[in-house]
């Protein structure tokens, strides 16, 4: 059993929390709009996808690894050393003298994302009550629609008037920082004991997942589906997961308990977490493509439309604590599916006659939906659990995302260059690019009815069912005097 204080109040770690987060965000949203400059000045023009490609899968693949490590030593340790590689990540990349020394140093700050993003809903799943998360999850979420839009602006001024080199070296305050709040304000008090690493379940994870997430999102693009290099990487990735399986009914102390897959409220939130990922990489990527290939619409205004998707999402996030306190989780979560099914039905229904607000409001409706679905499935998981498995759960949930974003990567681009391939020609037109963008809207509404079946199969979990320790705030505010979970 652990127990866990702290010194300060929590709004000093709620703003270490937000500045954090503010570190993934910002470079989520920064690096797009200086690609092309990068390219000219580094040259690499067919590697330069993998600037994104490593980061996702860095961060994908260790992701239950800091979780479950966080249930064991604690999370400020873990999340101290995501901020330390991410740091580190962003020096070598500022620094990067060639397009694979920039991709290779892009794994690094991919291996800090991997801890700082589920430690910081972890953390705010420990201090606060089930009836304060959703508000909470919300500020957090509103780090994010901030940084949808200063992101790109630092990228393109970066880009234009200094150097692109800039948007990497604008992490190192912000990693200072965030290290420094959470060093001053946020303390554990973790119970001492021996640990036994589950060194070969993790090996065997870490490599399964990389050879799978590798496949989804290099099939169809550097390789063909039906080639040896996917049938290979399929078939690794599957024989190594087996092998994790196997290895985990032997751990002691296993690196992802096979518990979080065999109890249902915890699978289907997992599913839906899954299908959150894949909606959002979908919207994402192929909106602003698609306003600038239909419409002629600048980068800026593209990604200003976007921005309206995480705007909706931290107001319906915030508001979502009353509307599941009043009718639990489930109700909470299948209502933000109508709106996400809606929001993305409306931009399939438009999707050949484009227009700038029809757009903008789609995007802003899912959002509306998305923060209903996302916040209240993650704190219903959260809630469940005491604290020495909270982290593994958050992990798994965060996880989950991750890898319906580099299944909704594949897809949706396999969708679009149907499309493509058929109209024949080396620049995609106008008509083909709604087309292509048409059918990725139409995949997105059949995703969001696959999560809508996932919520319909969630158990119908009442707040004020919860267990005492769940429904309250699990850290007591003087560390002398401490609650077990």
């Amino acid at each position: 059993m652990n127990d866990v204080g702290f010194r300060s109040q929590r709004g000093p770690i709620l703003i270490s929390l937000m500045v954090t987060t503010g570190l993934v965000a910002i470079d989520a949203t920064i690096l797009a709009t200086a690609v092309p400059t990068i390219v000219n000045d580094l040259g690499g023009f067919a590697q330069f996808p993998w600037l994104f490609s490593v980061y996702l899968l860095a961060q994908a693949v260790s992701v239950p690894l800091y979780a479950k490590l966080s249930d064991t030593v604690g999370r400020k340790p873990i999340i101290l050393v995501g901020i330390a590689l991410f740091l580190l990540g962003s020096i070598l990349c500022a620094l990067a003298w060639s397009m694979p020394a920039l991709i290779a140093f892009r794994a690094v700050q991919g291996l800090g994302a991997g801890a700082v993003q589920p430690m910081a809903v972890t953390i705010a799943g420990d201090i606060y009550t089930v009836a304060e998360r959703a508000r909470v999850q919300g500020y957090l979420a509103s780090v994010w629609a901030i940084s949808a839009v200063v992101g790109p602006t630092l990228g393109g001024l970066f880009s234009e008037f200094l150097s692109w080199r800039w948007i990497f070296f604008v992490n190192i305050p912000l990693c200072l920082l965030a290290a420094w709040l959470l060093a001053r304000s946020f303390h554990e008090k973790i119970e001492k004991r021996r640990h036994r690493v589950d060194y070969l379940g993790a090996a065997l994870l870490t490599l399964s997942l990389t050879l799978l997430i590798l496949a989804v999102l290099e099939g169809g693009q550097s390789w063909a589906w039906n080639s040896p290099q996917s049938i290979g990487a399929f078939a690794g990735g599957g024989l190594l997961l087996a092998g994790f399986v196997w290895a985990e009914t032997r751990a002691a102390e296993p690196v992802l308990p096979l518990w979080v897959i065999s109890r249902r409220l915890l699978l289907s939130t997992s599913l839906i977490g899954l299908g959150v990922g894949a909606i959002l990489i979908g919207l994402t990527s192929y909106v602003p493509t698609y306003l600038q290939g239909s419409l002629g619409t600048s980068p800026l205004v593209a990604g200003l439309a976007l921005a309206t998707l995480t705007i909706g999402w931290p107001i319906s996030a915030t508001l979502s604590g009353r509307v599941y306190l009043r009718f639990g989780f489930r109700t909470t979560v299948l209502l933000g599916m109508v709106l996400v099914i809606a929001g993305a039905s409306l931009l399939a229904a438009f999707g050949g006659r484009p227009n700038l607000v029809i757009v903008g409001l789609g995007c802003f409706v899912v959002g509306l939906g998305l923060g209903l679905v996302a916040t209240p499935s993650l704190v219903a998981a959260q809630s469940s659990v005491p604290w020495n498995e909270r982290g593994v759960v958050t992990g798994t949930n965060l996880f989950s995302r991750s890898i319906g974003s580099a299944v909704g990567v594949a897809i949706f681009g396999a969708v679009a260059n149907v499309i493509f391939a058929a109209a024949g020609t080396g620049t995609p037109t106008p008509a083909a690019v709604e087309a292509a963008s048409t059918s990725v809207f139409i995949a997105i509404v059949i995703a969001a009815v696959g999560v809508l079946a996932a919520a319909l199969w969630m158990p119908d979990v009442r707040a004020n069912a919860l267990p005492a320790s769940a429904r309250s705030a699990p850290l007591p505010a003087d560390p002398q005097q401490t609650d077990a979970d």
